[in-house]
């Protein structure tokens, strides 16, 4: 009832803004006239708060709030030191108590890296959720496909936890057998909320990009049951996440098979460094490097049947230049794809509410996706060693020569599906 986007809240806050004014009017004591001054200031600050979480849509509840800046997370694992990763241990400390296996199994388990980047020289935290089928025997051996979450800006990676509750929305598609098990990497992307980096390598600057989309899924790929990078990795983002999410995909085509854009722009702008009130441009005033990391621009130099990650689109009714950006970018894109899914959410505008309504469409969407692409790779595979085998021949009896003509057996091996639910 009285939740951070209640409308109650507002109202009952209202009332009590308009009886501290009217105390601090009537009273003639001085002490209690500052008072009511002092109340009166925290109360419309606390009005002013919520109305901005009210139009962002980014806490819907205390305990969302409370978790957020407490960094804390009733999902999270234990947190990986960073020397874990750099002398190499590839093995994760999962806890085998029954209990805990059980847990997994219903929900899936979260653990925090620290992830240092060996090509960009940047150190920050990435949240991976693992989902229970992860946990599952017939998994034992299967390498989950990956989709990789750019949050926005302001924001943290446990946004996507915390506020848009991504694990939740996944684990209920799953169940209802609309969305397909993939791992999610949420990688903190400006390393600071005052920092504005859009994922770009900033000339003498932070090199973002060659982080979170070299260095991230490498090490990720390395240390869990996950796809090498490329047709089994995804990339989505909400607002800049948008906008990254885009120009990672097109910038490294053969890393990422499916990118999906939320709300999100395709020419980037000025960028926020840490430790500076005034914005820089990020390529120095290179006009082929802004070129080269302007989604709209990047699309129109591909040649013709150039490779080309798969694109879904989504944005708010409410916010026309989402809109308008998402109409346009879809329209270059099908130049070169023969379907970009465009889905508008109704009344929506650039807001959290909107975001919330997207995500789901975008699972089902690339969750799908990536588990045909990883299916479609094993069963190439399968059958390039199936062809391999044949063309070696059948091993000859001892004192005989193979035969000639291997390639006509009638019953090549058959190929071995991969797991599936």
């Amino acid at each position: 009832m009285l939740e951070p986007q209640s409308t109650v809240l507002f109202v009952l806050l209202i009332l009590i803004f308009s009886g501290l004014i009217w105390w601090l009017v009537r009273t003639r004591r001085v002490v209690l006239r500052v008072i009511a001054a002092c109340l009166s200031f925290v109360v419309a600050m606390q009005f002013g708060v919520l109305a901005v979480n009210k139009y962002f849509g980014y806490y819907g509840t205390w305990g969302a709030a409370i978790a957020d800046f407490s960094n804390q997370s009733t999902f999270s694992g234990p947190q990986i030191s960073q020397g874990s990763l750099l002398v190499g241990n590839h093995t994760l400390a999962f806890d085998q108590h029954q209990i805990y296996v059980r847990l997994a199994l219903q929900q899936g388990y979260t653990i925090r890296l620290t992830v240092p980047g060996k090509l960009s020289h940047i150190s920050r935290s990435v949240y991976v959720y693992l989902p229970p089928a992860y946990f599952e025997r017939q998994y034992a051996h299967y390498r989950f496909p990956v989709i990789e979450l750019i949050h926005g800006q302001p924001g943290e990676p446990q946004d996507w936890i915390n506020v848009v509750g991504i694990q939740v929305t996944l684990n209920y598609l799953i169940k209802h057998g609309y969305a397909k098990p993939v791992v999610l990497v949420m990688p903190d992307v400006n390393g600071s909320s005052r920092v504005s980096l859009q994922c770009l390598n900033q000339v003498r600057g932070p090199q973002d990009l060659t982080y979170l989309a070299v260095d991230v899924p490498q090490t990720i790929s390395q240390l869990l049951r996950v796809q090498q990078p490329g047709d089994g990795w995804g990339v989505a983002g909400y607002s800049e996440g948008g906008f990254c999410a885009a120009n990672m995909a097109l910038r490294y085509r053969y890393r990422y098979g499916f990118a999906a854009s939320i709300s999100g722009y395709f020419s980037p702008y000025h960028n926020k460094l840490a430790n500076s009130s005034r914005l820089v441009d990020p390529f120095g005033g290179n006009r082929l490097l802004r070129a080269q990391n302007t989604p709209i621009d990047e699309v129109r130099t591909l040649a013709a049947g150039a490779h080309l990650p798969q694109f879904w689109l989504g944005a708010g009714q409410g916010s026309k230049a989402d809109v308008n950006n998402a109409q346009y970018f879809a329209q270059e894109l099908q130049l070169h794809l023969a379907n970009v899914p465009l889905d508008l959410s109704p009344g929506g505008g650039h807001t959290m509410g909107t975001w919330h309504a997207l995500v789901p469409p975008m699972l089902v969407w690339m969750t799908n996706g990536l588990n045909a692409a990883v299916a479609n790779a094993v069963r190439i595979a399968h059958l390039q060693a199936a062809a391999d085998r044949l063309s070696k021949g059948p091993p000859a009896p001892h004192g005989q020569k193979p035969s000639a003509h291997p390639s006509r057996s009638k019953h090549p091996p058959a190929a071995q599906p991969s797991p599936s639910k």
